[in-house]
């Protein structure tokens, strides 16, 4: 069993920023592909990012705009999600994922986290 606990969802102003986190235990995570997927109130669940195992090679969803970054330290099994310039349509529930594949589809990965909340104030 892999557990994935998630941190750092809040309450932030429009155009503030936020760092997620995600840690696992049970397993380690140095070998499997990591992410994040968010889903909003009425909205289907979203691909955001994901970040490789083997190589340093990360794909992002269109809407970030260049605004967030996923990022991974191995040593602490841990992976993170760095968000700037937020916006109101950002606000949603944020999952972290990992898996032995990549992909953008919410059905292809294996575990979930369950879900951190951000919410983006005017």
């Amino acid at each position: 069993q892999v557990e994935l606990v998630e941190s750092g969802g809040g309450l932030v102003q429009a155009g503030g920023s936020l760092r997620l986190s995600c840690a696992a235990a049970g397993r380690t995570v140095r070998s499997y592909n990591l992410g994040w997927f968010r889903q909003a109130p009425g909205k289907e669940r979203e691909f955001v990012a994901y970040i490789r195992w083997d190589i340093e090679r990360s794909y992002y969803e269109d809407f970030v705009k260049g605004r967030f970054t996923i990022s991974r330290d191995n040593a602490k099994n841990t992976w993170y999600l760095q968000m700037n310039s937020l916006e109101a349509k950002d606000s949603a529930v944020y999952y972290c994922v990992a898996g032995e594949v990549f992909t953008t589809r919410a059905d292809g990965w294996k575990y979930w986290g369950q879900g951190t909340q951000v919410t983006v104030s005017s």
